[in-house]
């Protein structure tokens, strides 16, 4: 018998539509309140590592993403040079197990989108344009205010709101984000017929020059730079600095740049980290996700912790007690904190190295990507 009978999900991005999928399929109540409109169609791409395909496989939505998304099996590394030379071509660790690809890139929107159909579907109930303005708790539950002027009470709320949660600073949690140093442009355009895997340039104006193909007719490409104000650029000066910022790359980027136009929708992001030490939940509000722990995109397992999230959560307020939701919370922070830990800070230190341009001899990181395969090959 389930822990909670009720549970209020506050946000619709990974790790909320999958806690929703598999409690509302334990046979929970699950709300979701998702603050953006309907339509989720604004972003770029995601990259999904094996440990995140696994746990979209256990929410039943593999073959949707897998037929929507681009798989492979590799990562090239390229030159800064005028040919964009493929220097190295690396088999990929499915960390997922043997049946999974080692990695598919897909449209973040898309993803979004399937997972809060299938939340549908497992008997959810998705409010989108909603967001938690209020809430006060007692030891049986939980009373909320919404932004659409609604209310209702919960055994339990979840919050999945994002690296800026407003959950977590209700709930007393001051522990905040910092800028790691670097930051990101994503753009999404179609796919050039020779991306069939990410490839990554290290070197020349950006530190990072990447691509990943998200399905059979587009790719996201993203130049990580020192983090800077960008807040002031037009949508067309954003375009500029691109254009400007991938002109010393080539190979594949040749056909990417050239298919940028004034009206390409240009992403601009600061990379920021953050973990909530100790428990993760206050009373019968617990953080999940981006809420509890980021990291900088720099080993691409920012969604996949999310999921690991979701399903650990799931797993065990799914297979609880009445009567047991305190200790079921704390155990919940504490298998999967150590795990996210050693994600952010692999993340944190891939970009300090950057930063720091430490030589290739003291910067270890093959090392640093093996024991975070290792790591994330276990079920979490």
């Amino acid at each position: 018998m389930p822990a909670v009978s009720s549970v209020l999900v506050v946000g619709g991005g990974a790790a909320g539509s999958a806690a929703a999928i598999l409690l509302a399929g334990s046979g929970v109540a699950v709300e979701v309140v998702e603050a953006r409109p309907g339509g989720l169609d604004a972003g770029s791409g995601i990259t999904l590592q094996g440990n995140a395909l696994r746990v979209l496989r256990d929410l039943g939505v593999w073959p949707a993403v897998q037929g929507a998304g681009f798989a492979f099996d590799s990562l090239g590394i390229r030159a800064p040079d005028p040919a964009g030379t493929l220097v190295a071509e690396i088999p990929d660790v499915r960390t997922g197990g043997p049946d999974l690809p080692a990695t598919l890139g897909m449209h973040r929107p898309v993803l979004a989108r399937i997972l809060l159909e299938r939340a549908a579907d497992a008997g959810a109930k998705v409010r989108f344009g909603t967001s938690l303005t209020g809430l006060r708790q007692d030891p049986d539950g939980v009373d909320v205010e919404l932004s659409d002027g609604s209310s209702g009470r919960y055994d339990l709320v979840v919050g999945a709101d994002g690296i800026h949660s407003w959950t977590r600073r209700a709930i007393g949690i001051d522990t905040e984000p910092l800028g790691t140093g670097m930051g990101i442009w994503r753009v999404y355009v179609p796919r050039p017929a020779e991306v069939t895997r990410t490839d990554l340039t290290y070197g020349g104006p950006c530190y990072i020059a990447g691509y990943c193909p998200t399905g059979e007719g587009s790719v996201y490409a993203y130049l990580v730079e020192d983090a800077q104000d960008r807040s002031g650029l037009t949508a067309a000066e954003q375009v500029a600095v691109v254009r400007d910022l991938a002109a010393a790359y080539h190979g594949p980027w040749d056909a990417i740049r050239e298919s940028l136009t004034d009206d390409t929708h240009v992403n601009y992001a600061r990379f920021e980290s953050h973990l909530v030490e100790g428990d993760w939940h206050r009373g019968r509000v617990v953080l999940a996700g981006d809420a509890a722990h980021s990291c900088p995109p720099t080993i691409a397992q920012g969604a996949a912790q999310a999921l690991e999230d979701a399903a650990v959560l799931a797993e065990l307020l799914s297979g609880g007690g009445a009567g047991e939701l305190d200790e079921l919370l704390r155990r919940y922070a504490e298998r999967r904190r150590e795990r996210a830990r050693q994600v952010v800070d692999a993340s944190v230190q891939l970009g300090r190295w950057m930063l720091e341009r430490t030589p290739r001899e003291q910067a270890d990181v093959p090392g640093l990507m093996r024991r975070v395969s290792a790591l994330v090959a276990v079920p979490a």
